[in-house]
């Protein structure tokens, strides 16, 4: 065995541990913003969510009430989304971009639908004080063909609590 080989294999088993390692993280945010689509309504929800490094995965749900002079339907949407954000915080901000896709359910007086919905945005996550963050969150839904709206545009903040 020559001296590379000798010098490779330790390289890449510390390499290794270092990769398989790191500690993973979990977080819940219990939030309040608002649906924007096609009328402003109050939207409340919570999130929860596991990751390692730059990349986590999240469950989510929300639900936004009808607005019947607005006509703007009801909106319960659970999403599980795939998020990529910075390792650490920096200078107390971490932000982050998601993605994802789920059910949701829109109802208006007697109309109701159902289906699948993706989502895409975005957001920072602000450090308070220890493990609690403040959220504040942009998303563009897609909703089925069906939906009568089929884009909306939701905003939040919450209360995120790091585990």
């Amino acid at each position: 065995m020559d001296g590379m080989s000798r010098l490779r294999t330790p390289v890449l088993a510390v390499a290794l541990l270092a990769l398989t390692s790191t500690p993973a993280w979990a977080d819940i945010t219990g939030f309040i913003g608002a649906n924007t689509t096609p009328a402003n309504r109050q939207v409340r929800g919570g999130a929860i969510g596991i990751g390692l490094l730059v990349v986590g995965v999240e469950a989510e749900y929300a639900f936004t009430p009808d607005d019947l002079t607005a006509n703007a339907p009801s909106l319960k949407t659970g999403m599980g989304n795939l998020i990529l954000q910075t390792p650490v915080a920096y200078m107390g901000f971490q932000p982050y971009f998601t993605t994802g896709g789920g059910i949701y359910q829109e109802a208006l007086g007697t109309r109701t639908d159902t289906g699948f919905g993706l989502n895409t945005g975005g957001g920072v996550k602000v450090s308070l004080a220890g493990p609690i963050r403040l959220r504040v969150d942009y998303r563009i839904f897609k909703l089925g063909s069906s939906a009568l709206n089929s884009v909306v545009h939701r905003v939040y903040v919450g209360i995120n609590l790091k585990i």
